[in-house]
C-alpha cells in the first residue's frame, strides 16, 4: 500500500497538482515547486518522507502566512481528493499548531477529502484536554468524514501513525466518543469504532467486555461493532468474549481424520488439509471454525496465528473441511526452518494437531513459484 502510494508521487501528479494550485493562485511559481521536490534525496525516500517533503516544498513556494495558505488549500481541496493529498492535513500538522482555530478548521474539512487521522495526533499531543473536546463536538458532526475523524484519529494504535501513550495507557477519554458513535448510521465510521476497539482491547481487555456486556443487544450496529471490535480477543480465545458472542466449550464436538497431503513441505509450497467436523448433538451447534499455526522463529521458537476458518451453525454429522496454507514471506513474517504445529481449534478449544516440516533454501536460491 505504501510502496504504491509513493509511486503516484510522480511528474505528472504534481504537474496536475501545481495547474490547480496556480488556478487559484496564479503568482505560484509552479517551476520552482517541481524543482525543489525533485531533489537528490527523492528517489530515497518513502511515502510519508515524501509526503512531508511536498509539506516543506510547497510552505516554501507559496511564501504566504499560514492562515493565508490555509484558506487557499482549503479552497482548492475538493479538487484534491485521495490518500496521496495527505500533505493537505500534514501542512496543518507542520505549521498550524500556534493557530488551533484556524487549524481545526482546516482538518475538519480536509478529512472529507483524504484524511486528518495522523495530522491530528500532534494536537492531541500538545494540548490534549483541549483537542479531545473537540474530537467529541466531532463525533456528532453531520458529515461521516468528520464522524470518523473522532473515532479514527484517537485510535491508540493506528496504523502509521505517532502513538499516542496516555490514551494507550488509559482510554477513559475516548470513550465518551465510543459511545456517541457505537451505533453510528455511517458504515464507514462503524468500522473506525470498531476498530477503535480492537485496538483498546489488546491493553485492556477487561474494559472492552465491559463495554461488550453494557452495549450488547441495544442496536444490530453496535451489535456489529462489539464483534468486529472484539476480534482479537476471539482469536486469541479469550473465554469471556467467546462466552458472550454464543461460542461456547464445545460439548458433543469433535474434529476427526485431520490429515495432511505432505507432512515436509518447502518455502514456496502450499500446506494442504483435510479433517472432518462431527457435530455428534440432535440439533445445529453454533461454532467458530478457526485453525492456528505455530511458526518457527529465528531463534527456535514458536509464534501462533489464528486464521478464521468460518462462523455458523453445523447441522448434526459430519462437514468435510479442506484447507491450504500458503508458505511464502511477506513483509509482515518471515519463515524460518523446522518443524511447524497445525492446530484445529472449535469455540476457542485445540481439537485436533498434526506437525509438519517446512524447508527453506539458503538464501540466494529463492523460492519456488
Amino acid at each position: 500500500m505504501k510502496g504504491d502510494l509513493k509511486n503516484r508521487y510522480n511528474s505528472l501528479f504534481f504537474k496536475e497538482f501545481s495547474s490547480v494550485v496556480k488556478r487559484a493562485y496564479p503568482s505560484f511559481d509552479d517551476a520552482r515547486f517541481m524543482d525543489r521536490i525533485f531533489d537528490q534525496e527523492w528517489e530515497h525516500r518513502e511515502f510519508k518522507q515524501r509526503m512531508r517533503h511536498v509539506t516543506h516544498c510547497l510552505h516554501a513556494t507559496m511564501a504566504m502566512n499560514y492562515s493565508d495558505a490555509v484558506s487557499l488549500l482549503m479552497s482548492i481541496a475538493e479538487k484534491c481528493r485521495g490518500l496521496e493529498y495527505l500533505f493537505f492535513p500534514d501542512y496543518v500538522e507542520v505549521y498550524g499548531l500556534a493557530d488551533w482555530e484556524c487549524s481545526m478548521a482546516a482538518l475538519e474539512r480536509f478529512t472529507a477529502f483524504s484524511s486528518a487521522e495522523f495530522a491530528v495526533r500532534r494536537f492531541m499531543m500538545h494540548s490534549p484536554a483541549r483537542m479531545m473536546s473537540q474530537m467529541v463536538d466531532w463525533a456528532r458532526h453531520p458529515d461521516h468524514h468528520v464522524r470518523r475523524l473522532a473515532s479514527e484519529g484517537c485510535r491508540p494504535r493506528l496504523p502509521w501513525a505517532k502513538p499516542i501513550p496516555f490514551l494507550r495507557e488509559d482510554p477513559a477519554p475516548v470513550l465518551p466518543i465510543l459511545e456517541t458513535l457505537k451505533a453510528d448510521e455511517s458504515e464507514y465510521v462503524r468500522k473506525s469504532v470498531a476498530n477503535h476497539i480492537n485496538d483498546i482491547s489488546k491493553d485492556h481487555p477487561g474494559l472492552v467486555l465491559d463495554l461488550a456486556r453494557q452495549w450488547a443487544g441495544s442496536h444490530p450496529r453496535t451489535d456489529w461493532i462489539l464483534k468486529h471490535g472484539c476480534r482479537t480477543l476471539l482469536k486469541k480465545g479469550n473465554r469471556e468474549a467467546l462466552d458472550l458472542f454464543g461460542f461456547y466449550a464445545p460439548a458433543h464436538v469433535t474434529v476427526n481424520n485431520l490429515s495432511l497431503k505432505n507432512r515436509q513441505i518447502r518455502l514456496g509450497d502450499s500446506l494442504e488439509f483435510t479433517f472432518q467436523l462431527c457435530n455428534q448433538a440432535s440439533s445445529p451447534q453454533h461454532i467458530r471454525l478457526e485453525y492456528a499455526i505455530d511458526y518457527v522463529k529465528a531463534k527456535g521458537s514458536t509464534s501462533r496465528k489464528v486464521f478464521k476458518i468460518s462462523e455458523k451453525s453445523y447441522p448434526s454429522g459430519r462437514t468435510e473441511v479442506v484447507r491450504r496454507q500458503r508458505f511464502k514471506d511477506l513483509t509482515t513474517r518471515k519463515h524460518y526452518e523446522g518443524w511447524h504445529r497445525l492446530a484445529v481449534i472449535v469455540n476457542g478449544h485445540s481439537l485436533a494437531e498434526e506437525t509438519f516440516y517446512l524447508s527453506v533454501p539458503p538464501v540466494g536460491l529463492g523460492e519456488k513459484a
